[in-house]
């Protein structure tokens, strides 16, 4: 029996294509054909998708917050300008995750399923914006298959508590989820769809669920379990940390209700409870795709810039900022590596990393006519480690990116080091903030290079200050 076998859902599709599908009789058993191409083509539209277009419906946001406001605004606008088709809605366009189930009655004709669908990703890595990432497959009359384009962001956010049975206790467990959510952090960019599963058969059963039900595969599990293990939806117990986020006062990344946009919580037999979606379908008719929201401008409200009050305050980093007279440069992970090789080999920093505030971030490719590709920020605990022997070589001493760090003490000495958080979106950056990128240093790092980005208006919140002041403290 499988535990997670939902009910019919009602998720819309479109067709794609009738072609590369037919059946035939086999000693009385209908046989369903389908061609390697279907998986391609399924596989390569589902990706553009989770790039691109959004799921309808979103939610009215009562009593919000005006941060809670900007940053709804903001995604909706990227939302929209993504849904062009041209700028990937994040930079980090993620790994491909393709899970497939086939009935005991499809014949796929191709070498082999996974390079089938593989080929599919490929061709849409490599023929459109989106920056390069990696595929992986998980191997009755049709065949359901899930693509789920995870970034790092939200792959970073992803935790296994071994815990014993006494956490299972209603407020043991209640106080337990709500000390774990306040550790996420703002860095795989919230509002969260938070998927919490108690129990699992496995570790590896666990997160396998938690997978599922983050990208709401699982939404049509049954309300109660049975004497067969079966899993099953605590619609109670999701009421209950949903309200818990509502509290935890960091609301969509800088204050406010919406930490998160909904919970889902699984519960699996087993002793040890732990811690943009793209559904498609082949059967007899044709190959089909989850139909999502292709004109998100529909949910656009009439919101001004006055709407926010006065605490709004328009900045161009091609004017002075603090004490210097600068646009930002950027660089991630590796470039900062090889920063700090360069410190510990005594030959000291590179002299634009002290005059320019440092941008933690790495651009999608750049579609022709634009400036940029999509530019949004990325995580900035993962460059904690560097910031205290920059700044005490006279670098980093203003930081643009997204998340909370992991600490607010800076370097000694360090008269003006502040920490801001970037809130706009990748692709609303590229198309309105960013006016020019060009190498400073690392070509061949590709995305992973030293740029230098000429922007105006670019919306950020300062949320660590040179006092050590720390928003999510």
């Amino acid at each position: 029996m499988e535990m997670t076998r939902p009910a019919d859902s009602d998720t819309p599709y479109k067709k794609l294509t009738t072609d590369y599908v037919c059946t035939s009789e086999h000693l009385g058993k209908k046989i369903l054909h389908v061609d390697g191409k279907a998986l391609t083509l399924l596989a390569q539209t589902a990706m553009v998708d989770i790039a691109q277009p959004v799921a309808a419906g979103p939610s009215s946001i009562p009593r919000r917050s005006k941060n809670d406001k900007f940053v709804a605004l903001e995604l909706l606008k990227n939302a929209n300008i993504a849904a062009n088709m041209v700028l990937p809605g994040c930079q980090d366009t993620g790994t491909a995750i393709v899970i497939g189930k086939k009935g005991q009655y499809v014949m796929t004709h191709c070498a082999d399923d996974a390079s089938a669908l593989s080929h599919g990703v490929y061709n849409t890595y490599t023929g459109t914006n989106l920056r390069y990432s990696q595929a992986v497959l998980n191997p009755r009359s049709r065949v359901q298959i899930l693509v789920h384009g995870q970034g790092g962001g939200s792959a970073n956010k992803t935790f296994l508590y071994q815990q014993t049975k006494s956490v299972l206790n209603p407020e043991k467990l209640l106080k337990f989820v709500d000390e774990k959510i306040k550790t996420l952090g703002t860095a795989a960019c919230p509002p969260y769809h938070l998927a919490i599963v108690i129990g699992g058969t496995s570790a590896e059963a666990c997160l396998k669920t938690v997978k599922l039900a983050s990208a709401r595969y699982l939404d049509n599990l049954h309300d109660s379990g049975n004497e067969h293990g079966r899993a099953f939806r605590d619609h109670q117990f999701e009421e209950q940390v949903l309200a818990l986020t509502r509290q935890c006062g960091i609301g969509a990344q800088f204050g406010g209700k919406y930490f998160c946009h909904d919970v889902r919580v699984v519960r699996l037999p087993g002793t040890a409870p732990p811690a943009p979606l793209a559904l498609g379908k082949i059967d007899e008719t044709g190959v089909y795709l989850e139909q999502l929201e292709t004109d998100p401008s529909k949910y656009l409200p009439e919101i001004r810039d006055s709407d926010l009050g006065d605490e709004v305050v328009k900045i161009s980093t091609s004017q002075w900022i603090r004490c210097c007279r600068c646009c930002p440069m950027v660089a991630r992970d590796i470039a900062h590596a090889k920063l700090k090789q360069r410190l510990d080999s005594g030959q000291g920093l590179p002299q634009y990393i002290k005059d320019h505030p440092v941008y933690y971030a790495g651009p999608a490719k750049t579609p022709e006519g634009y400036a940029s590709g999509s530019f949004g920020p990325t995580t900035a605990g993962r460059m904690d480690s560097y910031v205290d022997q920059f700044q005490a070589a006279g670098g980093s001493m203003v930081m643009l990116a997204k998340g909370n760090r992991s600490r607010a003490r800076p370097a000694k000495n360090t008269a003006a080091s502040t920490w801001a958080a970037s809130a706009g979106p990748a692709a609303i950056l590229a198309q309105n903030s960013i006016k020019k990128v060009e190498v400073l240093e690392y070509q061949e790092l590709g995305m992973e290079a030293v740029w230098r980005v000429e922007v105006e208006n670019f919306p950020a919140f300062i949320v660590v200050d040179n006092k050590g002041n720390d928003f999510f403290k």
